[in-house]
């Protein structure tokens, strides 16, 4: 058996411990990796640093984790669908830090491709601004970020190997590509893990080179935030 196959959620983060910073895949809760979240839960790690586009609903996703005050800070672009998120951060228990979405997106495909800062005019003249350098090119101000390091990227998949190729379906692709590639140790849970040769070279979204844990998930519940259907 592969090396980098875990038998479940649980184990294979075994030693993701207290205060460390996580990238965690999904846009709303479309992709995120369920599993992996309810094992955070259940191990029960706490002062986490978490980046992800937005920090789940209440109940569920990433919001599990802030209700068990798991979390220390949220680095996210949106954040408006979940009412215990609003009331740690305006009562100051929990520290966020809001980035332009395309930022945020950036910053995590520069740590996969090992680039440590960029320049983006995205922010600029804003709070996002606020103490970082800013050179001009061109005649247009840009704005400097750094590429995250983030300790795990936890990431949900629809196909995988024992290699730890992946590959996404639709737009649960999102925010999980660039974190598979950018985390110091990726983790992806799958819907099919098949066996190796499966998968067309020609197909596959995130390479195994940078996927160092792949399992089977289950129960995948694949909540919707917001169902709007039409009127008969």
């Amino acid at each position: 058996m592969s090396q980098k196959i875990f038998p479940d959620a649980l184990s294979a983060i075994f030693d993701l411990n207290d205060g460390m910073t996580l990238m965690v895949g999904g846009f709303g809760l479309c992709g995120i990796p369920e599993n992996l979240i309810a094992a955070l839960a259940k191990k029960g790690v706490r002062n986490l640093i978490c980046i992800s586009n937005n920090a789940g609903v209440d109940g569920f996703g990433l919001g599990i984790l802030l209700e068990n005050r798991q979390i220390k800070k949220m680095i996210s672009s949106y954040v408006g669908e979940n009412e215990e998120f609003e009331r740690q951060m305006l009562s100051g228990e929990l520290e966020v830090e809001l980035i332009p979405q395309g930022t945020l997106a950036t910053r995590c495909m520069m740590a996969g491709y090992g680039i440590p800062a960029f320049f983006t005019p995205a922010g600029v003249g804003t709070e996002v601004a606020l103490g970082k350098e800013t050179r001009v090119f061109g005649g247009k101000e840009y704005l400097m970020e750094y590429a995250f390091e983030a300790d795990f990227a936890l990431v949900k998949a629809w196909k995988g190997d024992p290699a730890g190729n992946l590959i996404f379906r639709a737009s649960a692709r999102n925010f999980n590509m660039p974190m598979a590639m950018g985390g110091k140790i990726t983790i992806a849970e799958v819907e099919e893990l098949v066996p190796l040769g499966c998968l067309d070279p020609n197909e596959i979204h995130v390479p195994g080179i940078y996927v160092h844990r792949i399992l089977q998930g289950e129960k995948f519940e694949k909540r919707i935030e917001q169902r709007t259907v039409r009127k008969h």
